[in-house]
């Protein structure tokens, strides 16, 4: 008697990439044959690519009802994830094609608006003079996990100086719509204002009363929004006053379109820090756009570029 320990003898389940595709041509069209025009094939040939389908996973995917192809319970269910399954390497393939052959590629993250209004145009830099390198950015507020995420590096903001390179301290100050408010106004007049609220950072507007030695009974009025882009397109609409880091508002405040309207300005505990994994140290091109970073006249002038 032979018994098989090895999982290289097992039969296989998974389907074909062709199978996938004619399953879901034909789960779209409700025809073999309208199937097969999208996929340039022959009808025989995304007929075998379904029976072959139905036959590997031993399950009807499909019921036949006045010659149209009607999903089954188990086709529905297989639909949904053949569809995510058949995107994601659609996305993959674009994402890889995006690269250009080049080598060097750096994947991070970054919090959505410092990523917009700070990074992003010191990337371009650094691009131009490394036209080697290029980047797979993408934005998010939750915490990075090294362990887990595909990333060689992560722009945060951390209470804990020591994780990574503190590349900018964060001051926040008082902007609003020049209609809204047309002087310097004292922390008193702000209290009966409405305040625009940054739902992922709640206790903003309760710091600066309390730095400023006021009871803050009325600071939750106003909007919220999710994101400081978001806050930052309300106070130019002139839906309240927002508390913004100063990094971020720097070409609004130029062109006239927000000003400051308190004299104080509090510097929060929270800088933005680039941190990263112990792997990264051996990345030429993270080493060099580190160098870039933290270079002086990088950190000279913290409302531009």
């Amino acid at each position: 008697m032979i018994i098989n320990h090895g999982y290289g003898m097992r039969q296989n389940y998974t389907p074909s990439l062709t199978e996938l595709q004619a399953f879901v041509a034909a789960a779209d069209s409700g025809s073999a044959t309208l199937a097969a025009r999208r996929l340039g094939l022959t009808q025989s040939a995304v007929s075998r690519s379904l029976k072959g389908l139905e036959d590997r996973l031993g399950v009807r995917l499909f019921l036949r009802q006045n010659r149209r192809l009607v999903l089954s319970d188990a086709g529905r269910l297989f639909a949904r994830e053949a569809r995510a399954l058949l995107q994601a390497l659609d996305e993959t393939a674009l994402r890889i094609m995006s690269f250009g052959g080049r080598r060097n590629v750096l994947r991070f993250s970054a919090l959505p608006t410092f990523g917009a209004v700070w990074l992003v145009p010191r990337l371009a830099a650094f691009a131009r003079s490394h036209p080697d390198v290029t980047f797979d950015i993408r934005s998010t507020l939750q915490a990075v996990d090294f362990t887990r995420d595909e990333v060689d590096f992560a722009v945060i903001r951390s209470e804990d100086r020591e994780a990574g390179d503190i590349l900018v301290e964060e001051r926040l100050i008082v902007v609003a719509a020049p209609d809204l408010c047309a002087g310097t106004i004292s922390d008193a007049e702000l209290v009966t204002l409405p305040l625009l609220q940054q739902a992922t950072r709640p206790n903003l507007w309760l710091d600066w009363f309390v730095d400023a030695g006021f009871d803050p009974v009325t600071i939750a009025r106003g909007p919220r929004f999710e994101q400081f882009g978001m806050v930052l397109a309300a106070a130019r609409a002139g839906m309240g006053i927002a508390l913004v880091p100063e990094i971020l508002v720097g070409d609004a405040l130029s062109s006239g379109a927000l000003r400051q309207v308190s004299a104080r300005s509090l510097l929060s505990d929270t800088p933005y820090v680039l941190s990263y994994p112990e792997r990264s140290r051996g990345l030429p091109a993270f080493e060099a756009l580190r160098g870039w970073l933290r270079q002086d006249e990088m950190r000279g002038d913290i409302g531009a570029p």
